[in-house]
Parts: structure tokens; C-alpha cells; sequence
């Protein structure tokens, strides 16, 4: 039976090429494109009995080519047009085979799609057979309590843990379940339905940016730093320490190994490490060492300034160090300290520079030049001790150098000290010892330069307060009580110093108030000095330099600032208040001194405001409270 004819039904025109070249494969293919003229089928012509194409012919119905010809069959072998009969059926319905399988396993492949493949185990958790959401629930549910345990890591020798949460992990239950559920092709999926599956896959739920500073975090605790060479002298032997070979965690491996292993594996994980390398090596730290053993070997002798200083090997031990400098190791040799081992170990090696300085010459400053000395240069001194301790010539030479005073009259001259900025007087009392403390002061802080920025301090001004030091014993207040002492009276010096500076305008460091007022101090604006514990204290806040100058006449100790006028300042001292009037103490002690008395007891302030160019620039106050000088009767 011959295919339907294409051109009666138009659209099997299509499905019957196909089925004929399946059914013939052997069949010419007919261009549709360019017809074929048929030639008529006249008595002779192609057409003809006995021609080519006609009957009988070998292309014609009975020919050996044509339908019919022996051993063909035709379509579906209903009509014998000499192909073969087996091989078509075959092929269509092996094609036909595969889609009715292909259905099938599809279809099956459906039916399973909304549950686990059984003996599934996911993080250790058996969701064999559980639903999507039930193989989620099961996760989430079985794994809660080990999210929370910490993650035991090691690294070498090293020991971390790692907290999930805060480090950014947890677990992804519902995507994990949704990849062991639901519609798949794959033959492995459906082996797994009919046979059982395996361990699978937890999907993690990773917070990247805080896992990662996690990582850094332990990739700074897990570390072991390299350790580098040294080389130093100990007890003025050379000592040196092996450089050593430290390590750190690959951080790439250990990001993978955490989130790969974690919830899937008992700890704890290992992680690989790599070598770090010292800065310092071994050879280098030899090379040091070998320098250091030489320095140490014999003294070194210089010559210098008629004298020959011997630097023993422990002397030259603290000259030297070996200091890491980026990637090496170098020999330092302390400049100023070999300085001052040369002249150790000489005999008035160096004159020393004195500085211009301030002296009063018909009651005004002026600079009075000092003189240059003799030094030695610290680069060239520890540049020959230096080669002659890590060389065989163990003698050196250094020469003497001018050392110029540290002020200079041009310098003095520049800070501006041309008047009187501030003076202030007291009243001296009728003690002749208690004045001739007061003189020896005057003396000792007269000249006293108070660069710009400088604390000037009485006490240091006048140390050491002892009778070598031309002071003598007098009257005090000590702890309350009227006693005597070495300097009695400089706390009139105090005082004295201490108005000075409050209306030159200087900054008020420390000052301290007498437990009694005395009347010739104006009340609250006095102070008082203790050795080691009370001193009178300012600061020169001007750009000028100040000098200060003292001295006792008229009955008066004087203190006065020579500078460059900058502040002006007004005061105001209130009333006294809150009066304690004095009474009579009976003594009938053994030991007891009749006193007469002094004021009663009171408070007060004190207020002072500093202008610059007519504007306040500072202002402050303290108030003080005295207590009553009682008089003392002896019974």
C-alpha cells in the first residue's frame, strides 16, 4: 500500500516525508523545489511497454527496481517495493519504546518529587522519606543545640574556638530541604528513591562579612610570629638569641574547611598553615654576633687632649647595641654616652662653657659675656671608638673642640628686658637675723632669667637654705606654733616674690597662705615656703624675658620684674569676714614660751583681672581663711 498522497492532504505533507524516510531510507529524495517533466506514455516513449518506465521496464511496475520487485515490501510491507521489511518496524518502534519509557520515568520521577529519598541523612539528621517541610523542621529542630557549641579549631601548636552565630554562621534548613525535594530527571535522584540515599549537603546560611573578619580574627590569634635574631651584651659579654621560624593559617583553606566540615564532621578541624620567615636570619644574626665578640675582646685607647683613656671591654659593652633597622641588623654606637666615657676616664678633660648671664650695674640688667670651653664632638668620638673596637687596632684619637656657651649676649639681649614691669616692698620687722636672711635671698634670686614660657620657683632660686649657704636661724610658723629654723623670715620672701609676679601678671603656679596674717602683709596676697612641701611658684606666660631683682633698704625688702611691659592688672582684695576674734591660752607646761599675740582671725578674697591692649585676657581669685594668733600666758 503506497503513502497517502501529500498533495490530496496538505498538511501530512510534512509527517509523510518523515515517515517515508523512515520507512525507505533508501528512496531517492525529490527536489520539490524545480518539478520533473514526465514524458508522455505514448507507444514507445518512456512510458511505453518495455521502456525504462513502463511495464515490464526496470523502473516500471514487475521491474527489478520498480514496485513489486522480488523480496520488497511495500509501506509497512503491504507493498512490495524491495526494501527491507524488519529494520523501519524496528527503529520507529524502538523510538516509540523510549518515549512510552521516558513517560514512565517521568511520571514515576513525579510521583516521588515531594519527599526525601529514603535513608537520607543530611548533617547526620535521617529526613528519609519527611516531606519538604518536615525534612526542614527536622533540621532545624535536631541541629539547634550543635549550632550553638563553639568550633574547636587547631593550627600547629595553636587552639581556637569559633562561635557560630557572631561569627555569621548558621544553616539554611528550607533551602537544604528544597534541594532533596521536588521534581528532578536525575538518574541519581531516582536511584536514590528505589535503593536508599546517602549523606547529603547541608546548605549554610553564611553572613560574609562578619564570617570573614572571623577568619582575619583567627588568622591573628592562631598566628605565630617569627622571631628574629638578636644580638646584645649582657654583664659585657656578647649574647645572641636564634632567629626562629613562625607560621599563620592559609586563609582561603580555612574559610573553605569551616564551611565544609562544620555540623558535618567532629572536631576539631585542623588547619593548614605556611612558614613565615624571620626578618632577621641566621646568618646575619652571626655576622652581628661575630661584631659583638670583637667589640668585647680587648679596650680600646684614645688619645686626647694630652691624656690616653682606656674604654674597658665592659665600658665599651654599654656603648654599643645592635637595633633592627627594616631588614637588617646594625651596630649603633651611643654618640653622647661615648662622650662622657672618654672624659670618665679623665682628669679635667673639658672646660666647661659658662653662659651670658644678667648682673646689676647702678640698679639696671645688664649682659655680662660668658666664655666658650672645650668639648669633644659625639659623632667623631663614637666614630673612632667605633673602629677601633670592631677592628684589630685597638687605639684610637679624638680631638677637643670649642663648645659655645648655650646663651649668648645677643640672645640675652633679644628677650626684651628694658624695665621695671612690676616692683613690690614689704616692711622688714626689728630682728637683725630674720634681715639677714632676708639679704642673703635678695642676693640669690637677683639675676634669675625667666625666659618666656619658664616656672620660676623660690625655692630653687634660693637653695640650698642651710649656714653654709650664709643663712641663718630665725623665727618661723611651723604647724602652728612660733619656732625657730634655718631661713627664718624668707617666707617674707615669698610674699614679697609673690606680688611681683601677681601684678606683673605672670600665671600663679603654687602659693601658699600663713596659717596667721601678719600685718605688714596685705591680707589674703601672701605666701609662705616650706622646704619639701610649700613652694612659691610662676610662670612667664609674656613673650619676654624677666629678671627678677631683690633687695633690702629703708627699712624694706623690695622685689622687683625687669622685662618688656605687656600686662596690666587690676586687684581687689575685700572685706574681712567671718571674724574669729583671739583669746588668751594658759600655759602651765614646763616648757612654755609666753607669746603676746598677734590679729584675729578672718576670711577674705582675693580677685585679679590681666588685660593685654585693654581687653581681659585672664582673671581669677582665692580666698583664705586665717586663724586667730592667740596670745600665750604661762601660769
Amino acid at each position: 500500500m503506497p503513502p497517502p498522497d501529500a498533495g490530496q492532504i496538505p498538511f501530512l505533507k510534512p509527517l509523510t516525508g518523515a515517515i517515508q524516510r523512515v520507512a525507505r531510507p533508501w528512496a531517492p529524495t525529490r527536489s520539490e523545489a524545480t518539478p520533473q517533466a514526465i514524458p508522455p506514455a505514448g507507444p514507445g516513449g518512456p512510458g511505453a511497454p518495455g521502456s525504462p518506465t513502463g511495464p515490464g521496464g526496470p523502473f516500471g511496475p514487475g521491474g527489478s527496481t520498480g514496485p513489486g520487485a522480488a523480496g520488497q515490501g511495500g509501506f509497512f510491507g503491504l507493498a512490495g517495493d524491495g526494501a527491507p521489511s524488519r529494520g523501519p518496524k524496528i527503529a520507529l518502534f524502538s523510538v516509540l519504546g523510549a518515549v512510552v519509557l521516558f513517560a514512565i520515568y517521568a511520571l514515576v520521577s513525579w510521583s516521588v518529587s515531594d519527599t526525601v529519598p529514603r535513608e537520607t541523612t543530611v548533617a547526620g539528621v535521617d529526613v528519609g522519606g519527611m516531606t519538604q517541610a518536615e525534612a526542614a523542621s527536622a533540621l532545624t529542630e535536631q541541629l539547634a543545640p550543635r549550632i550553638k557549641e563553639p568550633i574547636e579549631l587547631t593550627a600547629g601548636e595553636g587552639k581556637a574556638q569559633l562561635s557560630p552565630k557572631p561569627s555569621g554562621l548558621a544553616i539554611d534548613a528550607e533551602a537544604t530541604a528544597a534541594g532533596l525535594t521536588g521534581f528532578s530527571l536525575s538518574p541519581m535522584r531516582m536511584w536514590a528513591h528505589m535503593f536508599g540515599g546517602s549523606e547529603q549537603e547541608l546548605v549554610l546560611a553564611i553572613d560574609t562579612e562578619k564570617f570573614d573578619a572571623a577568619v582575619a580574627g583567627l588568622e591573628e590569634s592562631l598566628a605565630v610570629e617569627p622571631v628574629d635574631g638578636t644580638v646584645s651584651f649582657v654583664d659585657g659579654q656578647a649574647v645572641k638569641t636564634d632567629p626562629k621560624e613562625g607560621s599563620r593559617i592559609v586563609a582561603s583553606e580555612t574559610s573553605r574547611i569551616i564551611q565544609e566540615r562544620w555540623l558535618n564532621q567532629d572536631g576539631p578541624f585542623d588547619l593548614p598553615i605556611e612558614p613565615v620567615q624571620p626578618v632577621i636570619t641566621q646568618t646575619q644574626t652571626d655576622d652581628s654576633f661575630a661584631v659583638a665578640q670583637k667589640i668585647v675582646s680587648e679596650p680600646v685607647t684614645v688619645s686626647v687632649g694630652g691624656q690616653k683613656p682606656v674604654l674597658a671591654p665592659e665600658v665599651l659593652a654599654g656603648l654599643f647595641r645592635f637595633e633592627q633597622q627594616d631588614d637588617q641588623l646594625v651596630t649603633i654606637v651611643d654618640r653622647e654616652a661615648t662622650v662622657a666615657a672618654i672624659v670618665d676616664a679623665t682628669t679635667n678633660l673639658l672646660e666647661v662653657p659658662s653662659d651670658a648671664h644678667f648682673e646689676f650695674a647702678g640698679g639696671k640688667p645688664t649682659v655680662v659675656a660668658g666664655k666658650t670651653g672645650t668639648t669633644l664632638d659625639p659623632t667623631e668620638a663614637g666614630k673612632a671608638v667605633r673602629i677601633a673596637a670592631t677592628g684589630d687596632d685597638r687605639e684610637t684619637s679624638v680631638e677637643l673642640v670649642e663648645q659655645d656657651p648655650k646663651d649668648t649676649v645677643d640672645s640675652l639681649k633679644a628677650l626684651g628686658v628694658k624695665e621695671i614691669v612690676s616692683e613690690f616692698s614689704t616692711p622688714l620687722t626689728n630682728e637683725p637675723v630674720r634681715t639677714q636672711n632676708l639679704v642673703r635671698g635678695a642676693q640669690m634670686i637677683t639675676g634669675n632669667l625667666i625666659k618666656p614660657g619658664e616656672t620660676f620657683s623660690l625655692l630653687e632660686a634660693l637653695a640650698p637654705i642651710t649656714l653654709e649657704n650664709g643663712y641663718f636661724d630665725a623665727g618661723v610658723v611651723e604647724n602652728g606654733e612660733h619656732v625657730e629654723a634655718v631661713g627664718g623670715g624668707l617666707s617674707q620672701m615669698a610674699t614679697t616674690s609673690f606680688n611681683a609676679g601677681f601684678f606683673a601678671g605672670f600665671d600663679d603656679v603654687e602659693h601658699h597662705a600663713h596659717s596667721y596674717w601678719f600685718p605688714r602683709y596685705p591680707p589674703g596676697r601672701e605666701a609662705t615656703i616650706y622646704v619639701g612641701a610649700k613652694d612659691m611658684k610662676f610662670t612667664n606666660d609674656t613673650p619676654y624675658g624677666a629678671v627678677m631683682q631683690s633687695f633690702v633698704s629703708g627699712g624694706q625688702l623690695t622685689v622687683r620684674i625687669w622685662s618688656t611691659k605687656y600686662y596690666t592688672v587690676q586687684e581687689n582684695t575685700s572685706d574681712k569676714r567671718n571674724i574669729v576674734p583671739k583669746t588668751t591660752i594658759h600655759d602651765s607646761s614646763a616648757d612654755c614660751e609666753p607669746y603676746p599675740g598677734g590679729e584675729d582671725g578672718f576670711s577674705v578674697t582675693v580677685s585679679r583681672k590681666v588685660l593685654h591692649n585693654g581687653q581681659v585676657v585672664k582673671e581669677n581669685s582665692f580666698s583664705h581663711s586665717y586663724n586667730p594668733d592667740n596670745p600665750v600666758v604661762c601660769d
